[in-house]
């Protein structure tokens, strides 16, 4: 309602700005932005304002100075995620800038509200040198409980988000990569347990060797995966390239035990799975040369790099990202309650073994009713959040980095 008094919603015609919102709805949801900040107390009277504010605020000021750690219990800090992007990845439109960035910051903020009762504070940085990021989120953490890094372009988003972990003891969670990696591993999990086959069974091709492929990945080897075969626009990613950067480098030597060199499409021929987060197209006769009983997720967004209709010629088991097909891979599965169970515990990081807990908790829900057309649960599946956050919260306990 606040947004309401300052810009006034003007649906009905077009306004000065020479946005026609009455033609777009999109437009008309965005109009004055999608939140805004609302008190948890009443300030009625006097009483209230003198509790609320001066002078009674100042006893509770005293009291955190002489012990910092009640912090979480008299503000917000413990309830509070700083979603923080310099707009240099956004969605698949690319370096569109911190202000462009907003309208999904405000998403992002509002889905984890909506979906792990987490409040957000969206943050676009008005520059994209990854030191000045990391400096201003450090001077800028005693606010928040946690930090979601969002849409910042790799290779950056590796050294941002790693040096955050270090200087930080509040969780720090890129979303592009760990959210997608979590969900990804679950579908999978679901998707072999149908086909009769476990992980280790499986031989994977990730086309995409950015943030998502990365983490993909990494995940994958922790959970188990039989191999798995990283693919980025020069082919196959493996040891004996010499234009490898050093994520590239690092990615060569824990991927590919199997040691294939060449394209995408020779990593494809007899692969067990394919996972593409790169966009592009893969053409069908090399979705052909796929083992039976493939899985083909294909989460490139708006366009599937295997479309749908050809994928379902010859895999068992169909994903993308896209909310008009069966098994969407989406990251609200898993960022919302990721977030709610490490601040639960007042974890100072999420852990490896965190993330695959979600990932095994995400695909429980859906265990007992699982098909081809059901890998992974709705986002509005209610049973999702509480799901995942207390797995997550069991996963810190037991890592011992909780403090509650």
């Amino acid at each position: 309602m606040a947004a309401e008094i300052v810009n006034p919603r003007s649906d009905s015609t077009e306004g000065a700005d020479g946005v026609g919102a009455s033609f777009d709805p999109a437009f008309a949801l965005h109009r004055g932005g999608k939140m805004a900040i609302q008190a948890t107390v009443p300030v009625r009277d006097r009483d209230d304002l003198s509790l609320a504010y001066t002078p009674g605020v100042a006893k509770v000021c005293s009291a955190i100075a002489e012990r910092p750690e009640l912090v979480h219990d008299y503000t917000w800090k413990s309830q509070v995620v700083a979603v923080v992007t310099d707009g240099t990845a956004v969605l698949g439109l690319g370096d569109i800038g911190p202000e462009a960035s907003l309208p999904v910051m405000e998403g992002k903020a509002i889905l984890f509200k909506q979906f792990g009762g987490v409040d957000a504070v969206p943050l676009a940085l008005a520059t994209t040198d990854a030191d000045e990021i990391i400096e201003t989120v450090v001077r800028l953490a005693p606010s928040f409980g946690g930090v979601n890094l969002e849409d910042i372009s790799a290779p950056r988003c590796f050294e941002i988000e790693r040096k955050l972990q270090e200087r930080l003891d509040i969780p720090v969670f890129h979303d592009d990569q760990h959210g997608t990696a979590v969900v990804t591993l679950a579908a999978l999990r679901n998707a072999a347990k149908l086909t009769d086959r476990t992980l280790g069974q499986l031989r994977a091709v990730i086309s995409g060797a950015g943030a998502a492929g990365v983490a993909i990945a990494k995940i994958l080897i922790e959970a188990g995966i039989g191999d798995v075969a990283v693919c980025d626009r020069k082919g196959i990613v493996s040891a004996d390239r010499g234009d490898l950067t050093e994520v590239k480098r690092e990615l060569a030597g824990f991927t590919n035990k199997g040691g294939l060199t060449g394209s995408l499409e020779d990593a494809l021929d007899g692969a067990d799975v394919f996972i593409g987060v790169s966009g592009g197209t893969v053409p069908e006769s090399a979705v052909a040369t796929m083992a039976k009983n493939s899985l083909v997720f294909a989460m490139a967004n708006p366009n599937p790099e295997i479309h749908p209709d050809v994928a379902h010629k010859y895999a068992a088991v169909v994903a993308t990202g896209r909310s008009d097909y069966p098994n969407q891979i989406n990251n609200v599965l898993a960022f919302p309650g990721i977030f709610a169970g490490a601040m639960q515990v007042r974890a100072s990081r999420i852990t490896e073994g965190m993330k695959l807990a979600a990932a095994e908790a995400l695909a429980s829900v859906v265990a007992d009713e699982l098909s081809a057309e059901c890998v992974i649960p709705s986002p509005f599946d209610e049973r999702v959040a509480p799901a995942v956050t207390a797995a997550v919260a069991a996963a810190a306990r037991a890592e011992g980095v909780a403090r509650a």
